[in-house]
């Protein structure tokens, strides 16, 4: 009986060491492949490093500037990077953060060469920020244009009433509560809007001519109602440049700017920024206001392309 327990524990023992050796020997594989691994990507970000053309994207729905701008900073300061491009996937966004994108553009294209690359949709405060560029290249069935602004309020009113819910608002000042979703609009309240809009509309215009001016085929103002426009059609009025994709754009801008060194480009990513508790909890108290400001049926004005649902 001692024997077999003898047996048995020498088993269990030559069991483990085995077991603990086929660990060893995977871990020194794993470890070497995850070098090699590394390795390649060290060697490709090395040649990525060297790239001279910067891929900086604009993508989704246009609510802030910061990363954008702060990848646009990134790039000035680069040494190595002699040109940028702007890779826009957007239908647009907010009238505040599309102006700042565009005016850092503008000031940073003086120091190195900016250019566009539309996506699948560049539209309204998409194609305004490419209309900061000195040259847009866009895909033959990219979505852009859409130049104008939007501003939807929600009239709720009817709703309330049904509901037997009734909102009690107190306010200093007559148009304080414009756009409130528990009443409908007055007329004077709705001219007021649309001066604002057209105002803010005429600042788009006008920014657009800024730059493309010599290069719009057509009355802007009548360019300018909103529509949409195909890559193919938005080249026949001046919109768009050239049609192409970004490796055909970074080629071309490659060879005219008679750039040394074979052809690359060094995709761009926002910075990453240590996150603490605070900004957690901060985070979240902007995503509740958001939520609630939107459910308010409160809007700010917008370079934003809606197709209809």
């Amino acid at each position: 009986m001692t024997r077999e327990r003898t047996k048995g524990i020498v088993g269990i023992f030559i069991l483990i060491t085995v077991l603990f050796f086929i660990f060893i020997v995977f871990a020194f594989y794993t470890v070497s492949q995850l070098k090699q691994t590394s390795d390649m990507s060290s060697d490709w970000m090395s040649s990525k490093m060297n790239a001279q053309i910067a891929v900086i994207p604009v993508e989704g729905e246009i609510r802030e500037s910061r990363k954008v701008i702060e990848m646009l900073f990134d790039a000035e300061k680069d040494e190595k990077i002699e040109a940028i491009i702007m890779r826009i996937d957007s239908p647009g966004g907010a009238v505040g953060p599309t102006q700042e994108i565009y005016e850092e553009i503008r000031r940073i294209d003086a120091i190195k060469p900016i250019y566009s690359s539309f996506g699948t949709i560049a539209a309204s405060g998409g194609y305004y920020i490419g209309a900061g560029t000195r040259k847009i290249y866009a895909n033959s069935g990219t979505l852009t244009g859409s130049i104008g602004v939007i501003m939807q309020l929600t009239d709720l009113s009817e709703l309330f009433k049904f509901a037997k819910v009734k909102q009690e608002t107190v306010k200093a000042g007559r148009y304080k509560d414009i756009g409130s979703p528990s009443r409908s609009m007055t007329d004077e309240e709705r001219g007021l809007l649309t001066d604002l809009l057209a105002d803010t509309h005429k600042k788009f215009r006008e920014d657009i001519m800024a730059v493309r001016g010599d290069r719009i085929k057509m009355d802007i103002v009548e360019l300018a109602q909103g529509q949409i426009f195909s890559g193919d059609q938005a080249v026949k009025v001046g919109l768009v440049d050239e049609i192409g994709g970004l490796w055909k754009a970074g080629r071309a801008i490659h060879k005219e700017l008679k750039l040394k060194g074979e052809f690359d480009m060094k995709f761009l990513k926002p910075r990453r920024n240590k996150m603490s508790f605070a900004d957690l909890l901060s985070g979240g108290e902007e995503a509740l206001s958001f939520i609630k400001h939107r459910m308010s049926g409160v809007n700010a004005p917008s370079f934003l392309y809606q197709p209809a649902q």
